[in-house]
């Protein structure tokens, strides 16, 4: 018996996987602080116009910060291992196309996940380009730990501008270029995680609205 879930991210996740992994993210739960979000204006909208960018960085960027209206969330990057993630994902961030955009989708049956990136918060969205898998990990269990921050896609070379920060450790598939760690801000994605979805159930709207307010790049 399998978990099936929309376009852009995981799918044939076993039940299986949840009784050894629920603990942790039932732990990780417990353990998140209290975190106050503000009010947001952000809804879903049409996608800022970016253009691919042909010729990857020289220099790729140490940092990617996330202010939200939950808080700032720190992604320290992996860099030179992922090449032209780092180079669309910043010409993304510095064209504001993050900017405004909810976080559409939470995770926490099996997989535990918070997804971000898609302006139109319909989890279809994305920049209108593609570019190849990088920095892929092993096909072994835990294999996106907790903190993990990690491209979705649809298949094969599909990733646009879709991206999960992992709350709880998790295993998938070796199918999602991992392009960083979250170094400062951990707790605010397993606050989210604590309040749950919409409508209850393990996979859906975030029952807390997260917005990303502000996306830079350092």
């Amino acid at each position: 018996m399998g978990i099936t879930v929309k376009k852009f991210l995981f799918a044939c996740i076993s039940i299986s996987l949840i009784s050894a992994t629920s603990l942790n993210v039932a732990t990780a739960a417990q353990k998140a602080p209290v975190v106050k979000c503000s009010a947001t204006k952000a809804v879903g909208h049409t996608a800022k116009t970016v253009a691919f960018t042909p010729k990857l960085l020289t220099k790729f960027p140490k940092t990617f910060t996330l202010v939200t209206n939950c808080g700032t969330i720190v992604i320290t990057t992996v860099g030179n291992k992922a090449p032209w993630t780092m180079t669309e994902l910043s010409a993304l961030a510095k064209a504001g196309y993050f900017d405004g955009s909810l976080c559409h989708r939470l995770t926490t049956a099996g997989i535990f996940v918070l997804q971000c990136g898609d302006p139109t918060a319909s989890g279809m969205g994305g920049p209108g380009f593609t570019y190849p898998d990088e920095n892929l990990p092993a096909n072994a269990a835990n294999n996106y730990p907790a903190g993990t921050v990690a491209m979705a896609n649809s298949g094969p070379g599909t990733n646009g501008s879709q991206f999960f920060l992992v709350f709880a450790d998790t295993s998938l598939g070796a199918n999602y270029t991992i392009w960083g760690k979250i170094t400062k801000g951990l707790e605010i994605v397993q606050a989210i995680a604590k309040a749950g979805v919409k409508g209850g159930g393990g996979d859906g709207t975030p029952a807390t609205t997260i917005a990303l307010t502000k996306v830079s790049v350092n």
